[in-house]
């Protein structure tokens, strides 16, 4: 069964994650430098354990580390665990960030903000989530610090009986065809600055996707980034239509894709309801085509297309295409 890694990286399992603006507000966030030296060590010793399991493939230590209330949710876990393990094959975990967020507070599961504030006050990074049961939580950042495609491991843990344990798990690339998040931030402004809004919009979803690995983060770098995207003018809008020949397609969507473990773009089509996988690919073939030649801009601002047809509600990946083989 295909499985889309960066939609399995965002699953966060029993503790589902928002970006928008929550209810909760009786919480608190305390960042790495503000903990207390016994704190630090002991989420430390278990981000750096369980960070390590991801990069070494090691399942067992990880199932045999999870929060009571998510045992069920095991093979999600296990699942973007094994799919992501390229993303960080070959390199040796380096803990990043730390953020131990107590909710002891709350008396029923409610939609929850942490502001989290350096020692000194000059910065602030907002993490939200919702229905987050009362307790105490950390999120670990991590990074696969000399694999080759420098990958990302977001841990969110719950504290159990005086240990940490894991309750959702989260890995992306660092980087992808040997460029970064802040190369394609770069990549992003430029093509903004010369009218090419689609390559630039895009862009910007690349640099956030490679520079942190979940979206229930936000810091005064992402909201400068979200900002200069948002102003893009032009910007895409769906459904888009295509054509090919005497037949328009309908194209639901685009979004960076990183399932080939490439800087692709999925788009999502209506399908006309082929079935033969020959038929599958010569309709998929003649969509992206047809895409790109209203948007030839995008050849050359990333790797290649991934084709999703959908039908009936279902959405069917049917085969990724390197830019150079799309006639």
């Amino acid at each position: 069964m295909f499985v889309a890694i960066d939609k399995m990286a965002r699953c966060l399992l029993t503790l589902s994650v928002i970006c928008a603006p929550a209810a909760g507000w009786a919480a608190t966030c305390t960042t790495q430098a503000g903990l207390a030296a016994a704190d630090r060590n002991a989420l430390a010793l278990a981000g750096q354990r369980l960070s390590t399991a991801v990069v070494q493939g090691d399942t067992a230590n990880l199932q045999a580390s999870l929060l009571p209330s998510v045992t069920g949710q095991w093979d999600g876990i296990r699942d973007t665990a094994e799919i992501s393990a390229a993303f960080v094959k070959g390199g040796q975990a380096q803990l990043r960030n730390l953020y131990l967020l107590d909710a002891t507070s709350l008396t029923a599961p409610t939609d929850t903000q942490f502001f989290c504030s350096s020692t000194n006050g000059s910065m602030t990074v907002t993490i939200s989530m919702r229905s987050l049961p009362p307790g105490k939580y950390a999120v670990v950042l991590a990074d696969s610090a000399g694999s080759p495609m420098a990958g990302q491991i977001g841990l969110v843990l719950g504290l159990d009986g005086g240990a940490w344990k894991l309750g959702g798990l989260f890995v992306r690339p660092g980087q992808l065809g040997g460029h970064d998040g802040v190369y394609y931030w770069q990549r992003a402004r430029e093509a903004a600055r010369s009218g090419a809004p689609w390559a630039a919009y895009y862009a910007y979803d690349a640099a956030r996707t490679l520079l942190v690995p979940v979206d229930f983060l936000s810091s005064p770098n992402l909201d400068k980034l979200n900002q200069e995207q948002e102003q893009i003018a032009g910007a895409p809008t769906f459904p888009y239509n295509v054509q090919a020949g005497d037949r328009t397609f309908k194209i639901d969507s685009v979004h960076f894709d990183t399932a080939a473990h490439e800087a692709d773009l999925g788009v999502v089509y209506d399908s006309t309801g082929v079935t033969d996988q020959a038929a599958l690919r010569t309709e998929a073939t003649t969509v992206m085509s047809a895409f790109l030649k209203t948007q030839p801009v995008l050849r050359g601002s990333f790797h290649g297309l991934w084709a999703y047809s959908s039908n009936g509600g279902k959405i069917t990946p049917i085969m990724e295409l390197p830019m150079n083989r799309i006639p």
